[in-house]
C-alpha cells in the first residue's frame, strides 16, 4: 500500500476527481502565449476607443465656447433692448466652464463675437457667433 503511495505521488499529472481534468501537481495559471493574446486583444480595443473618447472631449470643450458665445448674445440683446445701442453693453469675459475667453467687436449695429482658447478644442481657429446670427466655422457648431 504504501509503494502505490508513492507511485502516485512521482504522477506529474493528477486527475482532479470532480471535474476528471488533468493538472499539474495542483498548480494552475496562464501560458505565456494566453497572456500575450490578451494584451494583444486590450491593445486593439484601446486603439478603437482612444479616438472616439478626443473626440468626446473636444466636443465637450467646444459646448462651453458655444454656451459663453449664447449668453454673452443674450446679454448684448437684454442691454440693447434697454440702450438700444450695443456699445454700452458688457459682457462676460470668459465661458461658463473657464475654458474660452469672449471677445466682443461692435461695428455699426450689429456685433461679432470670439470664442478662443489654448486648449485642442478639434477647431483650426475661433469660433465666432454675429449679431445676425451666422455661426463660424461650421464644422465647430
Amino acid at each position: 500500500m504504501s509503494q502505490l503511495i508513492q507511485e502516485q505521488s512521482r504522477v506529474p499529472y493528477v486527475t482532479h476527481p470532480s471535474t476528471g481534468r488533468f493538472s499539474h501537481n495542483g498548480q494552475r495559471g496562464f501560458t505565456l502565449i494566453e497572456l500575450m493574446i490578451v494584451l494583444v486583444i486590450i491593445g486593439i480595443v484601446a486603439s478603437i476607443a482612444y479616438p472616439s473618447y478626443t473626440r468626446y472631449v473636444q466636443k465637450s470643450v467646444r459646448t462651453d465656447a458655444h454656451a459663453g458665445l449664447l449668453q454673452a448674445a443674450s446679454e448684448l440683446e437684454r442691454c440693447y433692448t434697454r440702450t438700444y445701442a450695443y456699445s454700452d453693453c458688457a459682457i462676460s469675459e470668459f465661458s461658463p466652464e473657464n475654458n474660452y475667453e469672449i471677445e466682443e467687436s461692435i461695428s455699426g449695429s450689429g456685433y461679432l463675437l470670439t470664442a478662443s482658447t489654448t486648449q485642442n478644442d478639434g477647431c483650426e481657429g475661433d469660433i465666432t457667433l454675429s449679431s445676425s446670427g451666422a455661426r463660424l466655422p461650421n464644422d465647430c457648431w
